[in-house]
């Protein structure tokens, strides 16, 4: 039965891999996947234990509980994304992020790649890799008319989004997972982290930067731009500013990170709702008054939430709890181990596995599978590998996919000239990791 259930895992996920050859939404698979699995576990009478990642010590327990146990955990993740992804909307329905083109006065293409770079590696720790790589990518487009000096810079956006992303617990999917499930805390991560996604970024972009295609001056055609709203910057500061505040919030409380999101989040909407003049109750989106709901920005952001990525996150996190739930993969970690010893080698196959296949779910499979305690640097090198080693595929990383859509990358286009400035980043990195591991932390 246990090879049935992983032959059933196994398609789900290269369901989900080749989800564009397939052209099905990945949360269709997901869900599936996840459904299909618990369903087999309960008509067979499977024995599933609540595993405590501490001692690793396994208890048989009831599957209702266990499923309660895993929807729990699940939850606190979906909960926090939702909180976050509402913010960042409520700041675009007053064009908050209008007002970081103003940061960019100059046509040098040299100091324009180090302006982006920064900007992403920047953004993407408060806002996450993938809304940093939306934003950017929407001012490139107003700043850069041609596009193949477009695609340079939207190839190096990608780099440095995933490399900010990796030493923020807000910043990547995966990072806010293992942030969530108290494998690292903040100050930890950011201890062990921030300089080697730093070396992530710089690296790439130092080398970038000699090509050709970054020498000499850009055409600027300046067109007025129309403002939405005259609170955008003051929305852009304070919606940043909640976010940032949520690990704060979580040291001071010792309370689950969603806590202290939905506190920004009601900060940020009330004052969206005061500024917009519009009378609306979060319980009651349905408001027969229909002047007060179109101008809503909180109603409005709330329309504009990625549920099929919430959705998905919910199959495939449950489909790993499943597997979790067995012991499934607390018995192939052992069995890895003892393969390939060495776990920086195993690490870093995670990274490069990140670039083909989607490194939530990698992620979320390595939680169940190591047995070291919070904070062990194993989770800070997993937090790294995944959130870095997607770049170097276009279709590796979440920031990745979604500028290959804005821009239409090329996928051989994207291997042929950003993948080895990505390799190179993330192996730089790495290494950085390891020496500050090693010996300067120790």
């Amino acid at each position: 039965m246990e090879t049935l259930i992983l032959s059933v895992f196994f398609l789900g996920y290269l369901a989900i891999t080749l989800e564009h050859n397939l052209k099905i939404d990945k949360l269709i698979p997901a869900l599936a996947m996840m459904a299909i699995l618990w369903a087999m576990i309960s008509l067979t009478h499977m024995p599933v234990f609540d595993i405590d990642t501490i001692s690793r010590s396994l208890h048989e327990t009831h599957i209702e509980e266990i499923l309660l146990h895993h929807l729990g955990k699940t939850a606190e993740i979906l909960v926090f994304l939702l909180g976050a992804m509402t913010i960042v909307e409520i700041i675009d329905y007053f064009d908050g992020f209008a007002t970081i083109k103003g940061f960019i006065r100059t046509n040098v293409k040299f100091k324009l790649l180090w302006i982006f770079s920064i900007l992403a590696f920047i953004l993407s720790a408060i806002i996450d890799n993938l809304t940093a790589t939306i934003v950017l990518i929407t001012i490139l487009q107003k700043v850069i008319q041609d596009r193949n000096t477009r695609l340079w810079f939207a190839g190096l956006i990608i780099v440095a989004a995933n490399a900010g992303g990796a030493w923020s617990p807000i910043g990547d999917v995966t990072t806010t997972m293992l942030w969530i499930g108290k494998k690292v805390s903040t100050p930890e991560l950011i201890k062990y982290l921030f300089i080697p996604s730093v070396v992530c970024m710089v690296v790439p972009t130092l080398i970038a930067s000699r090509y050709k295609v970054f020498q000499g001056s850009i055409e600027n055609k300046e067109t007025e731009e129309v403002k939405k709203s005259p609170f955008g910057s003051r929305m852009l500061y304070l919606g940043l500013g909640s976010i940032l505040f949520v690990p704060f919030f979580k040291q001071i409380t010792h309370l689950p990170p969603y806590v202290g999101m939905m506190l920004s989040l009601a900060v940020v909407a009330g004052f969206a709702e005061l500024y917009s003049s519009a009378k609306f109750s979060l319980s009651n989106i349905d408001e027969t008054a229909d002047d007060h709901a179109i101008h809503s920005p909180v109603h409005a952001a709330l329309t504009k939430i990625e549920l099929p990525s919430i959705l998905f996150f919910l199959g495939i996190l449950m489909a790993v709890g499943a597997l979790e739930s067995l012991g499934l993969l607390f018995n192939f970690a052992g069995e890895l181990t003892q393969a390939i010893p060495n776990m920086d080698i195993v690490v870093s196959l995670f990274g490069a596995i990140s670039a083909v296949i989607d490194n939530v779910p990698l992620v979320a499979a390595s939680m169940g599978m190591f047995s070291q305690g919070p904070d062990d640097p194993i989770w800070h090198a997993i937090a790294f590998a995944a959130g870095t080693g997607g770049s170097m595929l276009v279709f590796g990383s979440a920031a990745g996919v979604v500028a290959m859509g804005m821009e239409k990358i090329n996928f051989f286009w994207y291997f042929k000239k950003i993948s080895i400035l990505a390799f190179v980043g993330f192996l730089t990195g790495y290494l950085t990791f390891m020496l500050m591991r090693d010996f300067i932390l120790v």
